[in-house]
């Protein structure tokens, strides 16, 4: 599992550079792909239905998702406010007429509002990050603590964890993994700051760190949450070693929002 971890991480490395780097549309295609995949596989996680309502409505959340991450690339913010308002117009709209032969499926509207805002509202910060001042740097930043972080809380978790953190939740994650983790997240972020980002305060920078890599484990605690509810090990297989996409970003997501507000009030 380790080889084929780092085999994709490696490979889908120039994808992640590149995109960056421009910019763009091209990185908000990149998001936007990442976020329809890993939609789909929250869909999958928490569907207990079959039938075509939830096809239906699961359809819906990725055409919102996808009008949220372009919204965001255009900077117009007050439009995913609408977005979100028409999703839940359009999803009421249908389950009153399914309500009949169908009365769970209130539960399928409340799943695919929390996926929209879960997936599309939380991933559109990244895309606001790059599209700001200095965004490719703040992006490379920000993916460096986080993916830093998580890959030192499953190394230190495997091989040196021995006391649970949440057992309730995830039995595989340890308080060593976790402290790991969060040594990382400040390693890294401070080598970063310190070689890239230099006119960055010290006295912000040391609690944004811990923050961000507490939002991250929070992040993918919740995913966590969402896959032992339904008895799901994997969000899916897309991406060998490290499970499905959404198993790739749940930290990203948690990360994003916190370090858009530390980049454009706080910093």
């Amino acid at each position: 599992m380790h080889l084929k971890r780092w085999i994709t991480g490696l490979a889908a490395l120039p994808i992640l550079i590149f995109s960056i780097t421009r910019g763009g549309i091209f990185f908000t295609a990149l998001v936007a792909i990442v976020v329809l995949l890993s939609l789909w596989e929250y869909c999958r996680i928490v569907s207990d239905s079959e039938g075509k309502t939830f096809s239906i409505i699961s359809l819906t959340a990725m055409i919102a998702g996808l009008l949220v991450i372009l919204s965001s690339y255009y900077g117009a913010l007050p439009l995913i406010v609408v977005i979100l308002a028409f999703n839940l117009v359009f999803v009421g709209f249908l389950s009153i007429f399914q309500y009949k032969n169908d009365p769970m499926v209130l539960e399928s509207v409340k799943k695919q509002i929390q996926g929209v805002i879960y997936i599309p509202i939380l991933a559109c910060f990244l895309v606001l990050i790059r599209n700001g001042t200095d965004g490719m740097p703040w992006v490379f930043f920000l993916l460096c603590i986080v993916f830093s972080g998580d890959t030192s809380a499953f190394y230190v978790g495997s091989y040196m964890g021995k006391h649970k953190l949440c057992p309730s939740v995830s039995p595989g994650k340890t308080v060593e993994g976790s402290l790991g983790g969060l040594a990382a997240n400040v390693i890294v972020g401070s080598l970063i700051k310190y070689f890239f980002l230099p006119n960055l305060s010290w006295i912000i920078c040391i609690p944004f760190f811990i923050i961000i890599g507490i939002a991250g484990q929070a992040g993918d605690l919740f995913e966590s949450e969402l896959k032992r509810s339904s008895k799901v090990k994997d969000s899916g297989g897309l991406l060998p070693g490290h499970g499905g996409f959404l198993d790739r970003v749940d930290a990203l997501l948690f990360a994003a929002p916190i370090a858009y507000f530390f980049k454009e009030y706080i910093f």
